[in-house]
């Protein structure tokens, strides 16, 4: 059973410096981290009455930008150390597309759906929504800045037309198939909400019908913030684990790749607020030495974060644990 109600998460932020991003070093860095996760929490990552755990990563800004598929290989040989078989992990991406472009998916020739083994659920074929599972937000898609097209953003047939542009249906196998899952971002800058990481792709970057806010600044950084404080995504979601192999200061989430820096650190943390706000200082570093304005001071999406209890965001209260 899960408690209906998460501990908050803790200020820990576990750093690695790696001597390179193949899946040996990767390995090594995650394995590391997450020892030391274990024995900070006192809770070891054992194999639950689930059976399973999911893997979300980030592939939506194409393979410049996208989770390393040599850390995504370490994190499964990880999970294959703490009683799961690789059948019972799977991979979760938004488009099939952009995971086949990230290399997460073979080519259509293939005809197989398999990271190395591993299954990968692509969000956009909608079969992974279910209908009774969604967040209902008041910003209908035609209120957007540009008009979005339901049918295509939605998995359901449209019963109420105006209804269901309210709706942006929630993965269902990281709500109720999971012992838990984690979040395996990678970081840009972005227009509207400033930081791309960690809270996006759990949250936008995670259900359907979710382009409407990405053109509202008010109502985005809502939209991330209650979608991460739903109980049931809350549950599962355990930790976040991001590599710096290459991330982007300017122009984000479209990759580009003159705005992009590389440092070999892998970073682990239950706190997805606190990630952020440190890859948005790291950015800002970056924006300010290229002669590009910082990104806002008080960012929305981290400030109503914290708020609806999703972790600290202060720096001042980190606590930075480097494990090499």
């Amino acid at each position: 059973m899960f408690a209906s109600q998460p501990a908050p998460p803790s200020n820990r932020v576990f750093e690695y410096e790696v001597g390179g991003f193949e899946v040996d070093q990767y390995s090594e860095a995650v394995e590391d981290m997450i020892l030391l996760y274990e024995q900070a929490q006192k809770k070891p990552l054992t194999k639950g009455e689930r059976g399973r755990v999911g893997l979300k990563v980030y592939s939506d800004s194409g393979p410049g930008l996208s989770t390393p598929e040599a850390l995504v290989e370490a994190v499964v040989r990880s999970l294959e150390k703490r009683g799961y078989d690789r059948n019972e992990i799977f991979i979760m991406g938004q488009s099939a597309n952009s995971l086949r472009d990230s290399g997460f998916l073979p080519p259509l020739s293939k005809r197989a759906y398999d990271f190395h083994r591993v299954f990968v659920r692509p969000l956009d074929g909608g079969q992974y929504y279910h209908e009774k599972w969604f967040y209902d937000s008041p910003l209908p898609a035609k209120s957007a800045k540009y008009w979005i097209d339901v049918a295509a953003e939605n998995p359901f047939p449209a019963k109420n037309e105006e209804e269901l542009a309210r709706k942006s249906y929630l993965p269902v196998p990281l709500l109720h198939e999971v012992d838990f899952w984690i979040n395996l971002p990678c970081y840009s800058d972005h227009p509207i909400l400033g930081v791309n990481g960690a809270l996006m792709n759990a949250t936008l970057w995670n259900a359907s019908n979710t382009t409407r806010f990405l053109n509202s600044p008010a109502t985005a950084p809502v939209a991330v913030a209650e979608m991460g404080a739903i109980p049931e995504l809350r549950e599962t979601w355990n930790l976040n684990i991001v590599s710096l192999e290459r991330y982007q200061f300017v122009g984000g989430p479209i990759f580009n790749s003159l705005y992009t820096v590389s440092e070999p650190i892998v970073l682990l943390s239950d706190n997805p607020v606190m990630l952020d706000s440190l890859m948005a200082e790291r950015i800002n570093e970056h924006r300010r030495k290229n002669g590009f304005d910082p990104l806002p001071e008080q960012m929305k999406i981290l400030e109503f974060s914290e708020q609806l209890g999703l972790g600290d965001r202060d720096i001042a209260l980190m606590d930075l644990i480097r494990a090499n």
